[in-house]
């Protein structure tokens, strides 16, 4: 077998694979934007479209509910119906689905409008990395297309926050939703070009129907009792019933899998225990480090008083050091081991966010928060990096698709039990205060639920070292789409490229 080569300056192979990375890239970029995006633009929503104050924050939990909920359906459909077909499915989608939340005149289209996005982000995420972990080849050419991968995504989940600000700031709330279609269709044109047509299958594979029913049935209940029970309370009627059945669901769902021949989610994917501490890491970095924007947003909104374009302006600081971070993740990785490369992320990550938490108070300024953010950043993104790469490792091309799906799911009902355990850490001195004691109690329970998220990262660093001391890596060529041979052929000509 011909091993596939890179150039040394590029790490990415041909001009042709240096294009589809930048676009893989751009996609990642859009859908981490849309988790943050809205934030900053949820009081104009709210006040426009004539939400309640319980039904406000659906803006947010739809998009939630309905990307957590189809992620392994997502997965698995790229697997068997073409990762590329799946991907500009997706981004049509996202852009349709923008259009009409930027036309939206009442809160039942917006909430319609941020199931589908959620649907379209359910699509598309493992689309875009399957692509890229079947495209590159294991070892350092992965690593450094997860990098670039992951320095758009982790930075994009600030510069969501960033970017909603000056929106709307300067454009009005719709505005946060019209930018998505001219870059989701750049990016269709792009792809149409760039990235390798799908090969056909093979072999003939089931779509699982039972355990794509049960699956995306019990995960989306699941991720609406998490979401939802923090606002309804954990013992009313709804919640306790979708609790219930979401068990249910997700116990057929496990039964189904062990006795399929063509399973949705193939359990024996559990024993590779990289993939199994990169989805427990990635359940932990949502419900820690990507809690921490809701939490600078309220800070610097409700408690300094900050505009929607000062908040997004405040933004810019760790979104350059969560990017500068998943180029050191990318080195550490390839130089030394993922294992050492998530310890250190997240020890840095942790430390970093302590100090973000000493900084924060009613009457500190933007100055007393930088040196946290700085640091917090930068262990954020090698993280960001060093996970993926870790949910990647050992996973046959033809499972990538299903191997994303399941880390990309964990991180999702990580991100609504983290930012709900927050929540109420954060809420719980806030009743009956009004005025300055009102930014005083929020400012302290802020403090408290960012204290409490460095404990949780400091968590993942032990789950990291359960991590193989340095994983056996396959330098495979990236055999499993149309045009492998054009790539091969253009990489022993040394042909170089610029991501």
């Amino acid at each position: 077998m011909t091993t596939s080569r890179t150039d040394s300056r590029s790490g990415t192979g041909t001009p042709r694979l240096g294009w589809a990375l930048a676009l893989l890239a751009f996609a990642q970029l859009i859908i981490s934007l849309d988790f943050n995006i809205v934030f900053v633009a949820l009081p104009e929503i709210g006040a426009e479209l004539g939400f309640t104050d319980q039904s406000l924050q659906w803006v947010v939990s739809a998009y939630a509910v309905a990307f957590g909920g189809f992620l392994l359906l997502g997965g698995r459909a790229a697997d068997l119906l073409g990762r590329r077909n799946m991907f500009l499915l997706a981004l049509s989608l996202y852009a349709l689905s923008s259009l009409v939340g930027g036309l939206a005149q009442n809160s039942e289209t917006m909430i319609a409008v941020r199931a589908v996005q959620g649907l379209g982000g359910a699509l598309l995420f493992p689309a875009t990395l399957s692509l890229i972990n079947t495209l590159f080849a294991e070892g350092p050419q992965r690593n450094r297309a997860l990098a670039v991968w992951g320095g758009a995504g982790a930075s994009g989940l600030t510069l969501g926050s960033l970017l909603g600000g000056l929106l709307t700031g300067w454009f009005g709330w719709a505005s946060v939703f019209f930018v998505n279609v001219p870059l989701a269709g750049a990016v269709i044109v792009g792809a149409l070009a760039a990235i390798p047509r799908d090969r056909r299958a093979q072999e003939r594979r089931s779509f699982d129907l039972p355990g794509a029913v049960t699956a995306t049935g019990g995960v989306t209940l699941l991720v609406y009792v998490l979401v939802q029970g923090p606002e309804s309370g954990w013992t009313s009627t709804g919640i306790v019933v979708s609790a219930a059945v979401a068990v249910v669901l997700l116990a057929l769902f496990t039964a189904i899998e062990a006795r399929s021949r063509d399973p949705l989610m193939p359990l024996r994917l559990f024993r590779n225990r990289s993939l199994a501490a990169g989805m427990a890491i990635t359940f932990i970095f949502m419900g820690t480090f990507s809690a921490l924007p809701y939490f600078l947003t309220v800070l610097f909104q409700n408690v300094h008083g900050y505009s929607a374009l000062q908040t997004g302006m405040a933004f810019l600081v760790p979104s350059l050091s969560i990017a500068a971070g998943t180029q050191i993740g990318e080195r550490m990785a390839t130089r030394t081991a993922t294992r050492a490369t998530l310890v250190t992320g997240l020890v840095i990550g942790s430390l970093g966010t302590v100090v973000l938490a000493f900084g924060v108070s009613a009457d500190g300024g933007y100055g007393a928060v930088v040196p946290g953010l700085i640091v917090s950043g930068i262990g954020q993104g090698i993280t960001w990096t060093g996970m993926w790469i870790a949910a990647a490792s050992g996973v046959d091309g033809k499972e990538q698709g299903v191997a994303s799906g399941m880390a990309s799911t964990t991180q999702q009902i990580g991100g609504a039990i983290g930012l709900a355990i927050l929540i109420a850490i954060a809420n719980s001195g806030i009743d009956g205060r009004e005025g300055d004691a009102l930014r005083t109690a929020m400012a302290d329970g802020t403090q408290t639920a960012v204290f409490v998220a460095a404990a949780g990262i400091l968590l993942g660093a032990l789950v990291a070292l359960t991590l193989p001391r340095r994983a056996a890596t396959r330098h495979a060529p990236p055999a499993d789409q149309e045009g492998a041979a054009e790539t091969a052929a253009g990489e022993k000509a040394g042909a170089p490229t610029q991501a």
